[in-house]
């Protein structure tokens, strides 16, 4: 049976998906070069599947260890989510993001092509939207990047556009991927950064805890209800889900497609807050601080497409998210490499 390769399977999104994968019948072959990952996420994957994946530790970049992987496995189709995603970092080091996600993505779409593999799946991001005009953003929404991070998610999605266009028997599909949140029902997986977290959640999470004194909410001047941003938060399990949709639909179909994946409403960031403090009764000090530069006031999804044609949407509601948000933290206060394994 032909299995499905995970880039970075070992990541937040990536183990999720390695488990819906799993659980519903595939072969799973997951690489990752663990810069920002731990393979102690796969092994709980297993564990709580109950059944086995082919974990490697492998770089997109490295041409010759794609092409001998290709060589020893039937792969069915790709499911790439290798990428540096900070922000912030991105600002400060542009060339380590284009080298590792656009130069990887083309390395990696040259094996595929050589290997006659020509089904993949793209975790793209809602920051190819840049500073949306309107909200709900669709997919036809213009796109346009603030950072190095969204320059580079725009930049592959121009380079796969540009391939689906020159070989009809590619099928692409891209994931808009909007906030997501969450960690598996189970505690045993969730999202474990390095350093200071970038995103809200694992933030929040990580004061409630006692990790960190107090959350800083950049700016409470935005054109939102109650002043801070607002964001599509989406549940990491709804996400995985929309996956396996997208897996289905590109052995299905030809060319390219852009999906948002998003629950299609936004929430502020004092409502993720509050939300967390009341669901999970714990406090989460926070104080206002200056806006970062780059945020912008409102960005939400227009799901209906991924609804119509792949047959997804998101089920799992704010509750659940800081419900198995505080789970995960709770039983994990150091991530992976020294929580409870």
């Amino acid at each position: 049976m032909s299995a499905i390769l995970l880039t970075g399977g070992a990541g937040y999104i990536g183990s999720h998906t390695a488990l819906a994968l799993l659980r519903a019948g595939f072969d799973v072959i997951s690489i990752d070069n663990f810069s920002n990952s731990s393979d102690e996420a796969l092994q709980r994957v297993q564990q709580l599947a109950g059944r086995s994946l082919l974990s490697l530790q492998m770089d997109i970049r490295d041409e010759q260890a794609l092409q001998g992987l290709f060589a020893e496995h039937a792969i069915a189709a790709v499911v790439h989510f290798a990428g540096l995603k900070a922000v912030g970092e991105s600002t400060e080091q542009p060339l380590a993001y284009y080298d590792n996600n656009v130069a990887g993505t083309i390395t990696l779409c040259r094996v595929m092509q050589q290997a006659g593999v020509k089904r993949l799946v793209f975790s793209s991001s809602a920051t190819v939207y840049g500073d949306a005009k309107t909200v709900p953003i669709p997919e036809t929404a213009p796109r346009s990047a603030t950072n190095p991070y969204g320059q580079s998610k725009l930049m592959i999605e121009h380079i796969l556009e540009d391939l689906a266009a020159s070989d009809p028997a590619w099928s692409i599909a891209l994931l808009r991927y909007f906030n997501p949140v969450g960690a598996d029902k189970s505690g045993r997986i969730g999202e474990d950064p390095n350093g200071i977290p970038n995103n809200l959640m694992p933030f929040i999470s990580q004061v409630a805890v006692g990790k960190r004194a107090e959350l800083s909410v950049f700016g409470n001047d935005y054109p939102t209800p109650d002043g801070t941003g607002v964001r599509d938060y989406i549940h990491v399990v709804d996400l995985a889900e929309g996956h396996l949709k997208a897996l289905e639909y590109v052995q299905q179909h030809s060319g390219i497609d852009a999906f948002n994946l998003g629950t299609g409403t936004g929430y502020s960031v004092l409502e993720m807050v509050q939300a967390f403090a009341r669901k999970n009764a714990v406090p989460v000090p926070y104080r206002i601080v200056d806006r970062r530069p780059g945020d912008i006031a409102s960005c939400y999804a227009d799901p209906h497409k991924a609804s119509t044609l792949l047959g997804w949407q998101a089920r799992l509601t704010l509750d659940d998210m800081v419900q198995d948000s505080w789970r995960w933290q709770q039983q994990n206060p150091d991530g992976y490499q020294r929580g409870d394994s």
